[in-house]
């Protein structure tokens, strides 16, 4: 097996790629790879790894010794997957490495955004519980979890772990049903409509793919469904909100916070709706919450063992 690794560094430099090297047998990697030398790295090797490089029908067609592409995330919106098909290329993804990393981030921003966190953080470096006139502080209002309703789209590995963590702080899972996605019962949890899910939940986590169907599947419309005092996560992928109609609901009140971990343009080179600094108790994190070293690491095992089952 002729590897290579394209974008090595989007993985880190603390992980350690033997598991990798050990099923290819040698493995030529580049920290990143610029959109014009793509062609060049990959043409004679018959498998080609990466995590956020865009491979396209060109490159295939310019490389025909490539018979598997292994992609070191979970989505696949990188790979142009029918020309590949059409070039007879295997092309393999990592699922289910980030369960523990992933919902612990999503948890640590709604109790953050639940429990005024930063605000009072940023009040205190400011100096306002020292002229206080009495103990404490209390201008930022509190939301307490338990007892609350969690609406999670995308129950899959992740919304699972989320829903997990969620009971355990007294919380009530709903479901929410995508376009297309038939209601009904899932885990003993209600999948219901999102029009219906949305008036009911106190926070609402999302925690499906990125398509056609989902993209802006949180507009001004289903922003103005939701509570006032509800809370707004999305650990998944940057599109699935309007950005622009999140950032005027939460000016204006329609929802009272949001914690993102991702954006539509990554990183926001070009500027981005909710990077304003005028919109209040919002949190954004910079696409981290599927970094824990374990987790990287386990990307790399899973990778080797989907190398192995290559003919």
């Amino acid at each position: 097996m002729k590897a290579v690794f394209l974008d090595a560094a989007t993985l880190g430099n603390d992980v350690d790629l033997a598991p990798v090297e050990r099923v290819t047998g040698s493995l030529v990697k580049y920290e990143a790879t610029p959109a014009g030398q793509i062609a060049e790295r990959i043409r004679g090797f018959d498998t080609v790894l990466v995590n956020k490089v865009v491979l396209t029908r060109e490159h295939f067609e310019q490389c025909p010794e490539l018979k598997t592409i292994a992609v070191v995330a979970t989505g696949l919106n990188n790979i142009d997957q029918q020309a590949a098909k059409d070039h007879g290329i295997q092309v393999l993804n990592v699922t289910n490495y980030g369960r523990s990393t992933v919902a612990q981030h999503t948890m640590a921003l709604m109790l953050a955004l639940a429990t005024r966190l930063l605000d009072y953080d940023r009040d205190v470096r400011a100096g306002r519980w020292a002229e206080s006139d009495m103990f404490c502080l209390m201008n930022h209002p509190i939301m307490e979890l338990e007892g609350r309703t969690l609406g999670i789209v995308g129950y899959g590995d992740l919304g699972q772990g989320v829903a997990k963590r969620a009971k355990a702080f007294g919380m009530n899972i709903l479901l929410g049903a995508r376009p297309g996605q038939a209601a009904g019962e899932v885990d003993g949890h209600p999948r219901i409509p999102l029009d219906e899910l949305l008036p009911q939940v106190d926070v609402l986590s999302l925690h499906c793919l990125l398509t056609d169907e989902t993209r802006n599947l949180i507009g001004a419309r289903e922003l103005q469904m939701m509570k006032p005092d509800a809370l707004l996560i999305n650990t998944s992928r940057g599109g699935l909100v309007n950005e622009t109609a999140l950032a005027e609901a939460l000016r204006t009140g329609v929802i009272a916070g949001a914690g993102f971990d991702v954006l539509t343009e990554e990183p926001p080179r070009n500027g981005n709706p909710l990077l304003a600094g005028d919109i209040p108790n919002l949190i954004i994190t910079p696409h981290s919450a599927w970094a824990s070293r374990e987790a990287r690491q386990r990307i790399v095992e899973i990778t080797a063992r989907n190398l192995i089952t290559v003919k």
